[in-house]
């Protein structure tokens, strides 16, 4: 086991409250919860993000009292944003550390991988893929707490379209959530009357976009939409201004939703439009109140309190919320179960109808999550601010973006 993951493993032994569980867990051993995070590799950022939440979620669950009168305890290890890595880690997790419980690791590649082994041992795992087919290929222990891929853009679309914009333009990395990120917007487009003008590919890791967004200003869309991860949503936007590349509408998905992506660019973020699982904006308080849908997110003020105490200067992202979200519909299918026993755990969770701080959750047979709702926010002033849907959002969408030639 890594540093990283003994150090967390010390730190969450030492979750359960000073009263109330002090006797438990002298009479009960630990639930121990399995899950690999890609500490290094392309994945870390986002994936560190997420194992926030799932940190949290465990102490806010022993704080409570644990789960079956046992408190949680995280076993960690990373998976180095490989697949083939993280298949290992979760033989490893349940066959040799003998783990009760397993969370999902970070992304679609890694999901895809891991899945096969999960179902192998009939391990449920809830995870945070919006990769619609690695539910679709039979499997019966796996489950979606994300929107699907293919309602990303949705949001972009439908803003493009009351706006009167004709024409996009759509760019994705050729791997597995991405590609299913523009066959959603294609279809979306298709529908809403914009005209497809350019459609491209780039391999994972690509750093050079000059010929990809050459072919976008020659096709002059009046929306681009970037289905991304990090490193690309940020070089795509620095070398947009470098080529000088004016769609009137241009989201990122994924790698805007970060609090660092202002940090990275700078004012290159202004205007910038992402899609979103979840944002703090949604339990923020302003004249009136509370946001009335903030009952549809139970906890998430207090989760947004708790993430700003425990890593000052932060701000939780949607990613942070999901791991949080991920953990409590695991352990509240566990109470539901009223044991360890997988197959009644996968049972409940089928049947789970509820709310947590990332959401609605409810999944289909398949697995696949149908309750959850997306927003879609713009970077303003240095904010994410949500723009979309208009029922839902504090602000309005600056639009259209200016030229690169205007801007201070």
């Amino acid at each position: 086991m890594s540093t990283f993951a003994s150090a967390f493993l010390a730190a969450a032994m030492i979750l359960a409250p000073s009263t109330g569980l002090v006797g438990l867990a002298e009479a009960q051993p630990p639930i121990r919860v399995g899950v690999s995070r890609s500490q290094t590799g392309a994945y870390a950022a986002l994936s560190q993000e997420m194992l926030r939440g799932y940190h949290l979620c465990v102490r806010h669950t022993n704080d409570k009292g644990g789960i079956l009168e046992r408190r949680l305890e995280l076993v960690v290890d990373d998976d180095q944003s490989q697949p083939a890595m993280a298949a290992r880690v979760y033989e490893k997790l349940i066959t040799q550390d003998k783990v009760d419980l397993v969370l999902g690791p970070y992304g679609s590649p890694m999901t895809e991988a891991v899945a096969d082994v999960t179902e192998k041992y009939r391990m449920p795992m809830v995870t945070d893929s919006a990769t619609t087919s690695i539910f679709k290929k039979g499997r019966k222990f796996i489950f979606m707490v994300h929107s699907p891929g293919e309602v990303y853009l949705e949001g972009i679309i439908d803003v493009a379209a009351k706006r009167g914009l004709k024409t996009v333009a759509l760019i994705h990395e050729d791997t597995l959530l991405p590609k299913v990120i523009v066959q959603g917007a294609l279809e979306l487009a298709k529908k809403r009357g914009l005209q497809v003008v350019a459609l491209d590919a780039y391999p994972k890791g690509t750093t050079d976009f000059s010929a990809i967004l050459g072919k976008v200003r020659t096709a002059s869309p009046d929306v681009l939409g970037a289905a991304t991860y990090v490193d690309d949503a940020v070089a795509i936007t620095h070398q947009m201004k470098d080529l000088n590349v004016n769609p009137k509408m241009y989201a990122v998905t994924v790698g805007a939703a970060l609090p660092k992506f202002y940090e990275w660019l700078g004012r290159a973020a202004e205007f910038v439009y992402g899609p979103s699982q979840w944002e703090p904006g949604l339990v923020t308080i302003r004249a009136g109140g509370l946001i009335p849908i903030a009952r549809q997110y139970p906890g998430a003020r207090e989760f947004v309190e708790a993430y700003r105490r425990e890593y000052p200067g932060a701000e939780p992202g949607y990613h942070t919320a999901a791991g949080h979200g991920i953990c409590q519909v695991l352990t509240e299918a566990v109470k539901r179960a009223g044991s360890m026993d997988r197959e009644k755990i996968r049972d409940a969770i089928l049947k789970l109808d509820f709310n947590t701080v990332f959401g609605a959750f409810k999944v289909d047979p398949d697995g696949l999550q149908i309750a959850h709702k997306m927003v879609i926010f713009q970077w303003q002033d240095g904010k994410r601010v949500i723009v979309w849907p208009e029922e839902l959002a504090p602000g309005k969408p600056r639009f259209p973006t200016p030229p690169w030639s205007e801007r201070p």
